[in-house]
Protein backbone atom coordinates (compact mmCIF):
# COMPACT_ATOMS: atom_id res chain seq x y z
CA UNK A 1 0.00 0.00 0.00
CA UNK A 2 1.73 3.17 -1.17
CA UNK A 3 2.36 5.72 1.69
CA UNK A 4 0.25 9.33 2.56
CA UNK A 5 3.34 10.86 0.76
CA UNK A 6 3.74 8.62 -2.40
CA UNK A 7 -0.22 9.51 -3.08
CA UNK A 8 0.76 13.01 -2.53
CA UNK A 9 3.50 12.56 -5.05
CA UNK A 10 1.25 10.57 -7.58
CA UNK A 11 -1.20 13.26 -7.42
CA UNK A 12 1.78 16.39 -7.98
CA UNK A 13 2.54 14.77 -11.30
CA UNK A 14 -0.97 15.55 -12.50
CA UNK A 15 -2.41 18.92 -13.79
CA UNK A 16 -6.17 19.55 -13.46
CA UNK A 17 -8.60 21.29 -16.32
CA UNK A 18 -12.36 22.50 -14.98
CA UNK A 19 -14.69 22.43 -17.67
CA UNK A 20 -16.53 26.08 -17.05
CA UNK A 21 -19.46 25.78 -19.58
CA UNK A 22 -22.13 23.71 -21.79
CA UNK A 23 -22.65 19.81 -21.16
CA UNK A 24 -19.88 19.52 -19.15
CA UNK A 25 -19.76 22.58 -16.81
CA UNK A 26 -17.94 21.57 -13.99
CA UNK A 27 -16.21 18.88 -14.60
CA UNK A 28 -12.82 18.49 -13.95
CA UNK A 29 -10.20 16.23 -15.82
CA UNK A 30 -6.42 15.57 -15.48
CA UNK A 31 -3.48 15.43 -17.73
CA UNK A 32 0.25 14.78 -16.89
CA UNK A 33 2.06 17.63 -15.48
CA UNK A 34 4.73 17.63 -18.57
CA UNK A 35 7.21 20.93 -18.57
CA UNK A 36 5.46 24.24 -20.37
CA UNK A 37 1.80 23.14 -20.31
CA UNK A 38 -0.50 25.60 -18.86
CA UNK A 39 -4.23 25.37 -19.34
CA UNK A 40 -5.39 29.06 -20.53
CA UNK A 41 -7.35 30.15 -17.46
CA UNK A 42 -10.66 29.75 -16.83
CA UNK A 43 -11.38 34.02 -16.98
CA UNK A 44 -9.81 33.19 -20.43
CA UNK A 45 -11.66 30.84 -21.55
CA UNK A 46 -15.08 32.71 -20.26
CA UNK A 47 -13.74 35.50 -22.57
CA UNK A 48 -13.07 33.10 -25.35
CA UNK A 49 -16.01 31.05 -25.42
CA UNK A 50 -18.55 34.66 -25.13
CA UNK A 51 -16.71 35.69 -28.47
CA UNK A 52 -17.04 33.13 -30.19
CA UNK A 53 -20.63 31.97 -29.04
CA UNK A 54 -22.41 32.93 -32.22
CA UNK A 55 -20.45 30.49 -34.05
CA UNK A 56 -19.76 27.75 -32.19
CA UNK A 57 -22.69 25.10 -32.15
CA UNK A 58 -22.21 23.14 -34.98
CA UNK A 59 -18.30 23.60 -35.60
CA UNK A 60 -15.41 21.92 -36.79
CA UNK A 61 -12.36 23.17 -35.13
CA UNK A 62 -9.16 22.40 -34.25
CA UNK A 63 -7.00 22.47 -31.46
CA UNK A 64 -3.53 23.07 -32.13
CA UNK A 65 -0.80 22.47 -29.33
CA UNK A 66 -3.67 20.78 -27.64
CA UNK A 67 -1.79 20.23 -24.65
CA UNK A 68 -4.38 19.88 -21.63
CA UNK A 69 -7.11 19.79 -24.15
CA UNK A 70 -8.83 22.77 -22.47
CA UNK A 71 -9.76 24.22 -25.40
CA UNK A 72 -11.24 21.75 -27.60
CA UNK A 73 -12.40 20.19 -24.43
CA UNK A 74 -14.36 23.69 -23.74
CA UNK A 75 -15.52 23.90 -27.51
CA UNK A 76 -16.67 20.28 -27.44
CA UNK A 77 -19.06 21.30 -24.29
CA UNK A 78 -20.66 23.90 -25.91
CA UNK A 79 -21.57 22.44 -29.09
CA UNK A 80 -19.28 21.99 -31.47
CA UNK A 81 -19.64 19.34 -33.97
CA UNK A 82 -15.86 18.10 -33.88
CA UNK A 83 -12.42 18.99 -32.33
CA UNK A 84 -9.47 17.45 -34.04
CA UNK A 85 -6.48 17.81 -31.10
CA UNK A 86 -2.84 18.27 -32.52
CA UNK A 87 -0.23 17.57 -30.05
CA UNK A 88 3.05 15.93 -30.03
CA UNK A 89 3.40 14.77 -26.34
CA UNK A 90 2.88 11.25 -26.19
CA UNK A 91 1.66 11.50 -22.39
CA UNK A 92 -0.44 14.33 -23.37
CA UNK A 93 -2.19 12.86 -26.17
CA UNK A 94 -2.77 10.07 -24.08
CA UNK A 95 -4.77 11.74 -21.72
CA UNK A 96 -6.49 13.40 -24.27
CA UNK A 97 -7.97 10.39 -25.69
CA UNK A 98 -8.54 9.01 -22.06
CA UNK A 99 -10.56 12.48 -21.27
CA UNK A 100 -12.67 12.22 -24.36
CA UNK A 101 -13.67 8.56 -23.43
CA UNK A 102 -14.72 9.93 -19.80
CA UNK A 103 -16.61 12.56 -21.14
CA UNK A 104 -18.04 10.26 -24.12
CA UNK A 105 -17.52 12.59 -26.87
CA UNK A 106 -18.13 11.49 -29.94
CA UNK A 107 -16.65 14.25 -31.60
CA UNK A 108 -13.11 14.58 -31.04
CA UNK A 109 -10.11 12.87 -32.17
CA UNK A 110 -6.75 13.10 -31.37
CA UNK A 111 -3.43 13.40 -33.67
CA UNK A 112 0.03 13.08 -32.05
CA UNK A 113 2.28 14.39 -34.16
CA UNK A 114 4.27 17.79 -34.46
CA UNK A 115 1.66 20.60 -35.22
CA UNK A 116 3.88 22.31 -38.48
CA UNK A 117 4.22 18.24 -40.00
CA UNK A 118 0.90 18.18 -39.52
CA UNK A 119 -0.07 21.44 -41.38
CA UNK A 120 2.14 20.65 -43.60
CA UNK A 121 0.22 17.29 -44.79
CA UNK A 122 -2.82 17.52 -43.34
CA UNK A 123 -5.16 14.25 -42.27
CA UNK A 124 -8.23 16.27 -42.55
CA UNK A 125 -9.86 17.55 -45.73
CA UNK A 126 -12.79 19.44 -43.99
CA UNK A 127 -12.78 22.99 -43.46
CA UNK A 128 -12.57 23.90 -39.90
CA UNK A 129 -14.84 27.21 -38.77
CA UNK A 130 -12.47 27.60 -35.64
CA UNK A 131 -8.66 27.19 -34.78
CA UNK A 132 -7.36 27.12 -31.09
CA UNK A 133 -3.63 28.18 -31.39
CA UNK A 134 -1.36 27.82 -27.76
CA UNK A 135 1.73 27.52 -28.62
CA UNK A 136 4.47 27.34 -26.20
CA UNK A 137 5.85 30.60 -25.12
CA UNK A 138 8.97 31.67 -26.41
CA UNK A 139 9.62 29.27 -29.04
CA UNK A 140 9.11 31.43 -31.84
CA UNK A 141 6.26 28.86 -33.29
CA UNK A 142 3.25 31.65 -33.71
CA UNK A 143 4.41 33.12 -36.60
CA UNK A 144 5.50 30.12 -38.97
CA UNK A 145 2.08 27.88 -38.07
CA UNK A 146 0.02 30.73 -38.92
CA UNK A 147 1.55 30.74 -42.01
CA UNK A 148 1.46 26.84 -42.45
CA UNK A 149 -2.23 27.47 -41.58
CA UNK A 150 -2.76 29.88 -44.34
CA UNK A 151 -1.16 27.93 -46.62
CA UNK A 152 -2.66 24.60 -45.70
CA UNK A 153 -6.68 25.36 -47.00
CA UNK A 154 -7.70 24.10 -43.47
CA UNK A 155 -9.64 27.18 -43.34
CA UNK A 156 -13.48 27.33 -43.61
CA UNK A 157 -14.46 30.27 -45.08
CA UNK A 158 -15.04 33.28 -42.37
CA UNK A 159 -12.86 30.91 -39.72
CA UNK A 160 -12.05 32.71 -36.55
CA UNK A 161 -8.32 31.63 -34.97
CA UNK A 162 -8.05 32.05 -31.36
CA UNK A 163 -4.29 32.73 -30.54
CA UNK A 164 -2.54 32.89 -27.32
CA UNK A 165 0.36 34.60 -26.91
CA UNK A 166 2.70 36.73 -25.05
CA UNK A 167 2.17 39.59 -23.69
CA UNK A 168 5.17 41.54 -24.85
CA UNK A 169 4.43 39.91 -28.52
CA UNK A 170 2.45 41.04 -31.16
CA UNK A 171 2.24 38.06 -33.71
CA UNK A 172 2.36 38.81 -37.34
CA UNK A 173 -0.65 37.13 -39.06
CA UNK A 174 -1.25 36.45 -42.81
CA UNK A 175 -2.64 39.85 -44.45
CA UNK A 176 -6.15 38.56 -44.54
CA UNK A 177 -6.46 37.89 -40.96
CA UNK A 178 -8.47 40.49 -39.52
CA UNK A 179 -7.78 41.16 -35.43
CA UNK A 180 -11.67 40.71 -33.98
CA UNK A 181 -11.01 40.75 -30.31
CA UNK A 182 -7.83 41.16 -27.97
CA UNK A 183 -7.34 41.26 -24.43
CA UNK A 184 -4.55 41.05 -22.00
CA UNK A 185 -4.52 39.05 -18.69
CA UNK A 186 -1.28 39.21 -16.78
CA UNK A 187 1.62 38.15 -18.75
CA UNK A 188 -0.75 36.37 -21.73
CA UNK A 189 -2.22 37.96 -24.20
CA UNK A 190 -4.75 36.23 -26.43
CA UNK A 191 -6.26 37.50 -29.80
CA UNK A 192 -9.05 35.96 -31.72
CA UNK A 193 -8.85 36.62 -35.72
CA UNK A 194 -11.45 36.91 -38.39
CA UNK A 195 -9.91 35.11 -41.64
CA UNK A 196 -11.32 36.90 -44.79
Amino acid sequence: MASRNQRRGRRNDQGQVRLIGGDWRRRTLTFPAVDGVRPTPDRVRETLFNWLMPVMPGSHCLDLFAGSGALGLEALSRGAESVTFVEQSADLSRALHQNLTTLEASGGSVTRQDVLNWLRTPEQTRPYRIVFMDPPFRAGLIEPVCQALAASGLLADNARVYVEHESDHEPSVPPDWTLARRKQAGQVAYSLFEVA
